[in-house]
């Protein structure tokens, strides 16, 4: 049994109950939020990216449309459940859950490509999908439970078992490209994800997982190294030694260039930063500012680089190229150059199927909202700066609550979910109240203290 201390102040982005989608902005420990964020701006980014790129195959099932809207790719799947997971959008999320594994293959892993809703036109796993899925899972287990029609915290277990058996190398800690093929002699950096690892490791208590972490950084150190990489920049595909693959000669300029798999690489290591503070995910963060900095700011990012930082590309932008580099700026401490990204992501607004998806996923992160799974099973952030003092527990709770405010009388509790609707609002006079919550349904909520908000989840 857990008791919560509320005494500590805690500085992060507000709870606010009237967002169209249910953000929760909890923040990350490390790295620097952007002062000029609107709600309004993830939401309509969120709201457009859904009207126009998921579609129900039935009641149960919901695709993602790729670059031909009737095709659909694992990779979709696994950045539109991210994105439900982290918009609150549960009926989306299990939806694209259901369409996934509705295209198995023997290994357990969704065929990565599939003709809209009926047959599979393109064989076995991409790694990527795999480590999105489960990380969406875990999001949902902490923000609803999982006592409901799906058991989040049992499928993203036995999915963490399955990338590990069949998508990391045997022996060497190398992330596979798929379950089918690759590993030294063929791996994507840009699927590299530490600090997914790190929260596998904690929900799967296999501490294994970190050597993958820790492997995947050698990995892009040696690819720098060999190629003479200038900045942050990074091959699509290479072997574990660094060198270019021999294996993926129909991949854009051979896998050899900082292209659009490398492009993603940014943000998915900058989230070991701002999740767990990493030091050798903020060493590539600053990378990648200095080569925004050496670039002239985030107005002259390209899609595409030699190793050595000449560009392929100059006639037009993307931001699937920018948003990256604009999340790596939250490891600066600038915050002008901070905010300045964000509204930079913002503004950049595509009408293809991989640049719009990652938008979403890049203004997720630079609003506080792409939030690690132990960050949500703890308490959020109270509205101000204010010491209060406070305990309940247990947490998470089961039918009765019990609040001890120390010597503050006359307390208010109120209770909402997370759509915002008021579901109590109780006057304590006393400092040692217990509050019923066994009519409640499993899942997250916020429960205010004296006008300060918390999470508070309920099994």
């Amino acid at each position: 049994m857990r008791t919560i201390n509320l005494s500590i102040i805690f500085i992060i982005a507000s709870v606010n109950f009237n967002y169209a989608q249910t953000l929760l902005n909890p923040g990350y420990e490390y790295g620097t939020l952007p002062t000029n964020i609107n709600q309004s701006d993830i939401i309509e980014a969120y709201t457009s990216w859904k009207s126009k790129y998921t579609t129900h195959c039935n009641a149960n099932s919901i695709r993602v449309k790729f670059d031909n809207p009737n095709e659909t790719v694992s990779e979709g799947i696994g950045y539109g459940m991210l994105i439900a997971a982290y918009a609150g959008d549960q009926t989306l999320l299990d939806g694209l859950w259901h369409y996934y594994q509705s295209f198995l293959n023997e290994n357990d892993v969704m065929h990565w490509k599939i003709q809209e809703c009926s047959s599979v036109i393109g064989q076995n796993g991409a790694t990527d999908a795999e480590l999105d899925v489960a990380m969406a899972l875990l999001i949902a287990n902490t923000r609803w439970g999982s006592t409901g029609s799906i058991n989040y915290s049992n499928a993203a277990s036995t999915l963490i078992n399955i990338i590990k058996t069949h998508e990391i190398e045997s022996g060497t800690h190398v992330l596979k490209p798929g379950d089918a093929w690759g590993g030294s002699a063929t791996t994507n950096i840009s699927y590299y994800s530490p600090a997914y690892y790190r929260a596998y490791a904690s929900h799967t208590n296999d501490g294994s997982w970190n050597n993958v972490a820790s492997k995947s950084y050698q990995i892009i150190q040696l690819n720098q190294s060999q190629n003479n990489a200038k900045f942050n920049l990074v091959s699509d595909w290479c072997q574990a030694d660094g060198s270019f693959s021999t294996q993926v000669g129909w991949a854009k300029y051979a896998g050899q260039a900082y292209s659009y798999d490398a492009a993603r690489t940014p943000w998915r290591l900058t989230l070991d930063y701002l999740w767990y503070g990493n030091s050798d995910a903020l060493s590539y963060a600053n990378k990648a500012i200095a080569f925004i900095n050496d670039k002239g700011g985030l107005d002259n990012i390209y899609p595409g680089y030699n190793l050595d930082g000449t560009a392929y590309e100059m006639g037009y932008k993307d931001v699937t190229f920018t948003g990256a580099y604009a999340v790596a700026a939250m490891a600066s401490n600038n915050q002008d150059f901070v905010n300045l990204a964000y509204s930079k992501v913002v503004n950049m607004k595509s009408d293809a199927y991989f640049a719009s998806t990652l938008r979403v996923l890049y203004l997720l992160t630079l609003s506080g909202n792409f939030y690690s799974p132990e960050k949500m099973l703890t308490l959020g952030a109270p509205q101000s700066n204010r010491v209060i003092y406070a305990s309940f527990y247990p947490h998470p709770v089961i039918n009765t609550l019990y609040l001890n405010f120390g010597s503050h009388y006359n307390n208010v509790v109120k209770l909402y979910n997370l759509s915002g609707t008021l579901l109590m609002d109780k006057a304590c006079p006393e400092n040692v109240t217990q509050i019923e919550l066994q009519h409640l349904n499993s899942g997250l909520y916020i429960i205010v203290i004296n006008g300060v908000p918390y999470k508070l989840l309920k099994e």
